[in-house]
């Protein structure tokens, strides 16, 4: 140890050492001790294992060690510059921290750079706050050394040590770029403190209904369908227009249309521009829905964005390129299924005549002025492929803004009798109530596209760390609300239930402790944060993991009738009812054998006696008064 004048590592050191060299980072003093008269270093931060002083004396002197070399290595330095900053001011509000504070911080947050480094993040400015959330969700998951999930209290001491190194890292050369969970907290990420079930998100943005949406969708569909014939023509009558440059409008479209006859289009050139229009808006509605971008994320995409990975197990999945200004993310990518691949080709197709009058445009402005501020701005969209011509403005190509692609997506919905106010940032409120209920389990349409949302969000992060990571909040948030949704219908008692976890309902609905919980939002919340919850197509399965289910993974339906996992709801009675009719015709069949009837017999008991727990009567097939 050396000696040092008294206090000076308090006065003359700087409150965070944020563009220090490394030398002179390194010979900061932590902490010091009085020794005979002469204050002597304890403590310097380049050392890997730091000595708190003061503190209580019936501490272990364990309880006064930060060793680093527990640190994952990548974050050590990091880690330091936080506490040092934590020891010189503390945290915003409160005091400068004791040993025993720098201890709890320490050991709490070990933990987060542990996970961290599992996902190979190796800086705390790339922590995002779908990363975080993952975190939360991981944590809720463990379980104790007694096999018991955390303590609520626990774990918000965890989720407070991810807060502090938001707040503390905002002093370091390594911030954290966001808040780890936005327009919520420890607490109410550990159940600790209420908080409402529908964010204000949710509660602003309008759901589109599935029924509109699946006809809009179709629509889409069929109009991307018919692009090669659209583009080949249009293509065509544009070279017509460029050999009859100069000459009268009318003789221009005469032979427009002369041509567009030949090949069997007799609608018109009008009628001709106006279909390859609805392109590029069905093109949009496919991206969006299948993506759950944001319209200005989807304004930035290029030509040639998609790419491909391959996982491990040889699967592909298919990614594109933009831009995000939401988040500062900047260039990321998005998962997309290969139908928003084929949609994202033909705006490739589509754009091409666009692109060339804005490079028409570029060489003009060179021409006239080469230092025109205009080409530069015309050079942010020469490559864009969701773009238009914007007849106010001397028919500039540019892409389109937010208010035309609404006018666009509504018009487009009426020429399909489709009734909706539409807006496009509700496909990606859609998109996040999809793919939450595709991790549910509970989503029979675009099942295919949203298959990989239900793998587990530490896996989806693993494909690709280039991916749009904010979407995972939209889809966790949905995923609750869906969660809670349907707990408060199994907690109504009007609501009748079937299966083994569905009669522990009914008859936990009668018992006189619910009044313990403060409200029924409040039992809800709790209900669904202790619950496993994923749709079978015929119950809903409350089974931890698939080595609990008994139905042999939704093969063998009927076992799901008594088993103590599974919750009947009257929505499957049409199941229940054709399973109990095709049954009911075997039961007196020869040569099925005793057995076999036997079998038969039991089923249909089964079946009955779900239909009947569901107030439906299965030989009249109606309900029982």
């Amino acid at each position: 140890m050396t000696t040092t004048t008294a206090n000076w590592h308090f006065i003359d050191q700087p409150l965070d050492c944020s563009g220090l060299v490394p030398e002179a980072r390194d010979e900061l003093i932590i902490t010091t001790v009085h020794v005979d008269g002469i204050w002597q270093v304890l403590s310097r931060y380049g050392d890997d294992v730091w000595i708190l002083s003061g503190g209580p004396t019936n501490r272990h002197a364990n309880q006064r060690r930060l060793d680093f070399n527990k640190v994952p290595y990548d974050f050590r330095s990091q880690f330091k510059a936080m506490l040092y900053r934590y020891q010189r001011r503390g945290r915003a509000g409160s005091t400068r921290p004791g040993a025993s504070s720098m201890k709890v911080l320490f050991t709490n947050a070990l933990p987060f750079f542990s996970f961290l480094e599992s996902l190979h993040i190796r800086r705390v400015c790339d922590v995002t706050p779908m990363l975080c959330a993952t975190y939360a969700q991981a944590c809720a998951e463990r379980k104790s050394a007694r096999s018991k999930p955390l303590s609520k209290a626990f774990l918000t001491k965890l989720y407070e040590a991810v807060e502090a190194l938001f707040e503390l890292s905002q002093h370091t050369d390594d911030p954290m770029l966001q808040p780890p969970w936005p327009e919520s907290s420890a607490a109410i990420k550990a159940g600790t403190a209420s908080a409402t079930a529908y964010s204000t998100r949710n509660s602003t943005t309008p759901l589109i209904p599935d029924e509109v949406f699946c006809s809009l969708f179709a629509a889409a569909q069929d109009c991307i369908a018919q692009h090669e014939q659209l583009l080949s023509l249009r293509d065509s009558v544009q070279m017509i227009e460029q050999r009859y440059q100069g000459r009268d409008p009318r003789t221009v479209n005469d032979a427009s249309n002369k041509f567009l006859k030949s090949q069997g289009w007799f609608l018109g050139v009008r009628k001709l521009r106006s279909e390859v229009r609805d392109i590029r808006t069905a093109c949009y509605i496919i991206v969006a829905s299948l993506s759950g971008c944001r319209n200005h994320e989807i304004a930035f995409i290029q030509r040639d964005a998609c790419y491909k990975t391959e996982a491990e197990d040889g699967e592909e999945y298919w990614w594109f390129n933009s831009r995000s200004m939401k988040t500062d993310a900047g260039h990321t990518a998005w998962m997309i299924p290969e139908e928003a691949v084929t949609a994202l080709k033909v705006m490739d197709r589509w754009a091409v005549p666009f692109q060339a009058m804005i490079d028409h445009e570029i060489a003009q402005r060179r021409i006239a002025n080469p230092a025109d501020t205009g080409i530069a701005e015309a050079q942010a969209h020469r490559d864009a492929v969701f773009l238009g011509v914007d007849t106010k403005k001397n028919n500039l190509v540019r892409t389109l803004s937010l208010m035309s692609w609404n006018s666009h997506l509504n018009t487009f919905a009426k020429k399909n009798g489709i009734v909706w106010k539409f807006a496009s940032h509700q496909f990606r409120r859609k998109f996040a109530n999809y793919a939450a209920r595709s991790k549910l389990g509970d989503l029979r349409y675009l099942k295919q596209h949203f298959k990989h949302w239900a793998m587990d969000m530490t896996l989806l992060y693993a494909l690709n760390e280039a991916q749009e990571m904010a979407l995972f909040i939209d889809v966790l948030d949905d995923l609750d609300i869906l969660r809670e949704g349907k707990i408060a219908e199994w907690t109504n008692v009007n609501m009748p239930l079937s299966g083994g976890a569905g009669n522990s309902f009914t008859k936990w609905r009668r018992r006189d402790d619910i009044h313990l919980f403060a409200s029924q939002a409040d039992m809800v919340q709790t209900i669904a944060e202790n619950i496993s919850i994923r749709s079978n197509g015929h119950a809903w399965c409350t089974a931890d993991s698939g080595i609990d289910c008994i139905g042999n993974g939704g093969l063998d339906r009927i076992r799901c009738s008594d088993c103590s996992h599974s919750i009947i709801e009257p929505v499957h009675i049409p199941i229940y009812q054709r399973l109990y009719d095709q049954l009911a015709l075997l039961k007196d069949l020869e040569d099925i054998g005793e057995s076999g009837r036997n079998r038969v017999k039991r089923d249909l008991a089964r079946c009955a006696k779900v239909l009947q727990d569901l107030g439906y009567d299965p030989e009249q097939q109606k309900p029982t008064l």
